[in-house]
């Protein structure tokens, strides 16, 4: 039974969320576009997920360090779920940029709405624009925007860490912004391997203390992946307060 109803549920979320955006995302493209109000698309987009969220019963607890104001970030987080994004986007930062990967571009006008929204599209396959990518997301930096970003690069599928790939710490390195380490749990019990059903939980986010890298170069790259990595293992094992 209760599968029977987390399908139901699921169900109506994926209806309401596609018809929202159907609705809202050519307007907001209009919006920020013509009057170059790109906030209008962040609004709109707390707007969907929250909808998603509520429908399909997925909560958020958030705990850890707190970002200061006005301070660009990148964040980087650990990713087990489809559900996993959304969240994190909610949870994280009220205006939020991504780098995601590339053939998301071909989802119907959400694809566009990242791309007006100042979210960053990066082809791991090609290294010419997986570096030009970078180097935009380092300008966005500079400008003030932080960024979410998944350093394995594709979903887990056992929990355990996969290696860091070094892209997010040179966006990092070259805007001299600090790195947020971020664990995030639960995503794995909604959203199983294999399923499109989304069954009701609470996921939980951990967000660490930044690191800075002022002063660092591109040599650093290693050592500050690595120390990253090892501070989500250490917010994924830490036991909830």
């Amino acid at each position: 039974m209760a599968t029977v109803i987390a399908a139901i549920r699921s169900f109506a979320a994926y209806v309401a969320v596609s018809l929202y955006v159907a609705i809202t995302a050519p307007i907001g493209m209009v919006l920020a576009i013509l009057f170059r109000w790109k906030g209008i698309l962040y609004i709109l987009g707390h707007g969907g997920v929250t909808l998603g969220a509520a429908l399909a019963g997925i909560k958020m607890k958030v705990s850890g360090a707190r970002v200061p104001a006005g301070q660009a970030v990148v964040f980087c987080a650990n990713h087990q779920s489809n559900i996993d994004p959304p969240i994190l986007f909610q949870a994280l930062h009220p205006r939020l940029h991504v780098l995601f990967k590339a053939e998301l571009k071909k989802l119907p006008l959400l694809g566009k709405a990242f791309q007006v929204g100042g979210f960053v599209p990066i082809d791991r396959a090609s290294r010419e624009q997986s570096m030009a990518a970078i180097d935009e997301a380092a300008a966005s930096l500079r400008r003030g925007n932080s960024f979410l970003t998944f350093p394995e690069g594709t979903r887990s599928r056992t929990g355990a860490l996969l290696p860091f790939k070094r892209g997010p710490f040179l966006m990092a390195l070259k805007a001299q912004v600090p790195v947020v380490p971020v664990a995030v749990q639960g995503g794995t019990a909604s959203m199983r391997k294999g399923s499109w059903i989304v069954r009701p939980t609470t996921v939980d986010i951990r967000i660490g203390a930044p690191v800075e890298t002022r002063g660092m170069d591109m040599s650093d790259r290693e050592q500050l992946a690595d120390l990253i990595r090892a501070r989500v293992e250490e917010l994924l094992v830490k036991k909830p307060v």
